[in-house]
């Protein structure tokens, strides 16, 4: 038994992933928590870590990749050549280690999007009664939450912010 890899139709991961199963393959599809905003409303979806990808595991070596290959939902497996490419076990295991309780991978470790800014760098607020407003990045107060320095009405003030509603600000 091996691992290979699956092209799907657009949108078609978790489909694909139900046929495969109800044909006897062992299917791995990574998901991952992805913020989705609609109609000024802000929530988390989990989605296909590689969009149009998934992994399954058989023996092609005693049955035909046909039955995969078929599968509504698939477009093709990954190939190099003529045959299907073999994905590592240890691929397979290092993504399944990377799952939280509920079966989803943490991108950043349990850091958040906060992770992405480092102490007196220069951000911008993207969305909010701040926005536009430029301030210094001060430090993480949790996963999703930091504080920055914005200059209002003449005086440094200190705010605690959404991190997704911040960007780097361009150097002036």
């Amino acid at each position: 038994m091996r691992w290979y890899c699956a092209y799907t139709k657009p949108d078609s991961e978790l489909w694909a992933r139900t046929n495969l199963w109800e044909r006897g393959f062992e299917v791995y599809l990574p998901l991952y928590r992805k913020r989705r905003r609609h109609a000024r409303r802000t929530d988390w979806v989990d989605a296909p870590l590689f969009p149009r990808y998934l992994f399954l595991r058989a023996d092609f070596d005693a049955r035909t990749p046909g039955g995969a290959t078929y599968a509504p939902g698939i477009v093709q497996l990954v190939r190099f050549g003529d045959k299907p490419s073999v994905v590592p076990d240890r691929i397979v295991e290092e993504l399944r280690a990377r799952e939280g309780d509920n079966g989803v991978i943490d991108l950043d470790n349990g850091q958040g999007s906060a992770s992405r800014f480092q102490p007196g760098q220069r951000v911008r607020v993207q969305e909010g009664a701040l926005v536009d407003q430029i301030g210094l990045f001060q430090t993480r107060i949790d996963a999703e939450r930091v504080y920055i320095l914005l200059n209002l009405l003449g005086r440094d003030v200190r705010v605690a912010i959404d991190a997704n509603t911040l960007n780097r600000a361009e150097q002036t």
